[in-house]
């Protein structure tokens, strides 16, 4: 799988989701390998979207094609500076349940200074966490060669997320946590999706 994650600061969110909804009822039907897109805005405009390719190779094909061209000079009237792109084949996937059925998507961005360490750990016990987090209905996560990550949780909703973040952590996932928490090479960024957006091939 390659991801593209796309973000940046948008005047109207809804401007922004409606120029979502015209890219899935145009561009989406000729986009070959895209697999779906989490989008959405935060409460104080930041944008962010996570785009799901087949391949490298599918995703440059969509960037350079003339349809994509005209709509992101169009999408990019709603932006108060330039968008950001980054771009990965590294990605992990967990699926507990259905992601487009999320209430709520939690985006977190920073860097670690141990990727593989940092990926091990994440895979460590997962039948403990689901049964710890049974809010969690699936993560994404993509790496960045320089240690960098941006990772999507998906959750049922809010409230059920805030009220999995307030739990104690049992004695056998603590250790993992302290040492993934202690690999953070900066602090972290969240971006809190209260209406997210789903969009999947059709």
């Amino acid at each position: 799988m390659f991801v593209q994650v796309i973000q940046g600061q948008v005047t109207d969110a809804e401007q922004a989701h409606a120029a979502f909804d015209r890219w899935m009822e145009e561009l989406a039907p000729e986009a070959t390998g895209w697999l779906g897109t989490t989008a959405g805005v935060t409460e104080d405009g930041r944008l962010i979207a996570l785009a799901r390719f087949d391949s490298a190779d599918a995703a440059r094909r969509n960037s350079e094609s003339a349809a994509q061209d005209k709509w992101w000079h169009e999408f990019s009237s709603v932006l108060s500076g330039e968008a950001t792109f980054h771009d990965t084949d590294d990605v992990e996937l967990d699926l507990h349940g259905e992601p487009d059925s999320a209430g709520f998507v939690q985006v977190m961005q920073g860097r670690v200074t141990n990727p593989e360490r940092a990926r091990a750990l994440m895979a460590q016990n997962p039948e403990e966490w689901a049964a710890f987090r049974p809010d969690s209905v699936a993560s994404m996560s993509a790496m960045y060669d320089d240690g960098g990550f941006t990772t999507a949780m998906y959750f049922t909703s809010e409230v059920d997320a805030r009220e999995g973040e307030r739990k104690e952590l049992p004695e056998n996932l603590k250790p993992m946590m302290d040492e993934l928490n202690s690999l953070d090479a900066e602090p972290t960024t969240f971006f809190d999706l209260k209406q997210p957006w789903f969009y999947s091939p059709s």
